[in-house]
């Protein structure tokens, strides 16, 4: 159904949008929902104003495990063995064939006596209860909403799914008795619901939610714009823009088709939120050390709230001879609190041509017309973020760091990452954010159809 859109101010409505602190990969497209986040911030489930000591420690035991097991994961036989096991307890099934998944899995099982025996967010839901309006639960993981759930929340609850597929572990014990919903940022993830039981009047395909700021509206102005400088940096023997010439005038329009980049060629390479690949990092740079002397690229090390990590590549990266400021061709992004780091990580991608990083949450921002170069997968959604990303176009996995700087500029001259940005702005959902907007508030938006299963 196509929509007519009205201007963000119109809002009907606002939600209620919580995250957690595990990682980035739940905050992150919380930050993007703050246009509808009611007093225009998320909150953060395992540290909200109010909550207990105990559940707060219950919270953090948890946490500590998932990180120091992603921390061992580069170290030969112990990593592997230590993450084999967690990622077993939190694996995905294989798709096809098709058939009824419904059945909890021992995780399910375990996380619902997790938040009965500790009382998780009961407090954060009375809370919310009490609100004159009970406003719609935006939930980027599935424990609040289960919790919710449990405790008897009045207002409709949402969970925002934030990988291409996803474990047994986030749907409720009773798919069908559940008033849980479900906003699903590919096709895959719908048809992934229907086999674990959910209603289908429960599942919304929405696309994962991108930051507004990186896309300025239904008719993405801004991504168009910072697409153009991209493609012009990754292509610059013009090989892909003389081949699709016709279709991307046809597309951007004759005056950005026209348009000169005046920054140098950037790459960014982030980190996960435990800094399990923080060495990669460093090959990168050594591997690149002389054209980032002749100012032939840019790189962005991205160390987010972590300081253990900024100092860490400031030391390596002195060591190679570089400093670590924006003029000297080695940038570290790295701020005090989560809210500060997604904004600055917003501007910065403005001007980046490459993302390296795991398939992570982060695979979803190729729709923004930026390649991925992906690390090594770390857990099984990860690994089926990375055939989503082969299968649209928008990502390839890296080669050995040790020879960046020779096959990285290999694909650069033959624009081969110039096309991987236009699959991935083609293919990859961009308005995720809208969508989601649109079911929360009832604000009409006039946005294309997505395809089912990718």
């Amino acid at each position: 159904m196509i929509f007519k859109y009205k201007k963000e101010k119109e809002t009907y409505k606002k939600a209620w949008v919580i995250a957690v602190n595990m990682g980035y990969g739940h905050e992150r497209p919380a930050h993007s929902l703050e246009s509808i986040a009611q007093d225009d911030q998320y909150i953060v489930a395992n540290n909200y104003p109010g909550i207990s000591k105990e559940e707060k420690e219950a919270w953090r035991d948890s946490r500590k495990l998932y990180e120091a097991v992603s921390r061992l994961k580069p170290i030969p036989i112990i990593g592997d063995i230590a993450f084999g096991i967690m990622d077993r307890i939190q694996e995905i099934e294989d798709f096809y064939p098709r058939r009824d998944l419904s059945t909890p899995n021992l995780q399910l099982k375990e996380t619902i006596k997790f938040i009965k025996k500790h009382e998780i967010c009961k407090k954060l839901i009375d809370d919310l209860a009490e609100h004159k309006k009970h406003l719609p639960l935006v939930c980027t993981f599935f424990i609040p909403a289960f919790a919710a759930e449990i405790y008897d929340y009045p207002g409709e609850i949402y969970v925002c799914i934030t990988d291409t597929d996803f474990s047994r572990t986030w749907v409720a014990e009773d798919p069908k008795r559940s008033r849980i919903k479900y906003l699903a940022p590919s096709g895959r993830v719908v048809e992934r619901l229907k086999l674990y039981g959910v209603n289908e009047k429960n599942i919304y395909l929405t696309g994962f939610p991108l930051p507004k700021n990186l896309i300025g509206g239904p008719d993405s102005p801004i991504t168009k714009d910072d697409m153009m400088d991209r493609i012009n940096n990754l292509d610059p023997n013009g090989i892909f823009k003389n081949r699709y010439y016709n279709i991307m005038q046809g597309h951007f329009g004759t005056k950005r088709l026209k348009q000169k980049t005046k920054r140098p060629l950037t790459l960014s390479f982030a980190v996960g939120g435990a800094g399990a690949q923080r060495y990669l990092g460093i090959k990168i740079i050594k591997s690149l050390k002389e054209k980032i002397r002749r100012h032939h690229i840019q790189i962005n090390l991205i160390a987010g709230t972590h300081k253990n990590l900024k100092t860490f590549f400031e030391k390596e990266v002195k060591k190679l001879g570089i400093k670590t400021t924006h003029s000297s061709g080695v940038n570290i992004i790295f701020e005090n609190t989560r809210p500060a780091y997604f904004t600055a990580f917003n501007k910065m991608l403005r001007e980046t041509d490459i993302l390296w990083t795991k398939p992570s949450e982060l695979s979803f921002y190729t729709g923004l017309g930026i390649p991925i170069v992906m690390a090594e997968p770390i857990g099984s959604q990860e690994k089926f973020n990375r055939l989503w990303l082969q299968q649209i176009g928008g990502g390839i996995d890296q080669l050995d760091p040790e020879y960046t700087d020779e096959w990285l500029f290999d694909w650069i001259d033959s624009g081969a990452l110039a096309r991987m940005a236009w699959n991935g702005y083609i293919e990859a959902p961009t308005h995720g954010t809208y969508r989601i907007e649109q079911i929360i508030t009832g604000q009409k938006i006039e946005l294309e159809q997505l395809p089912l299963v990718v």
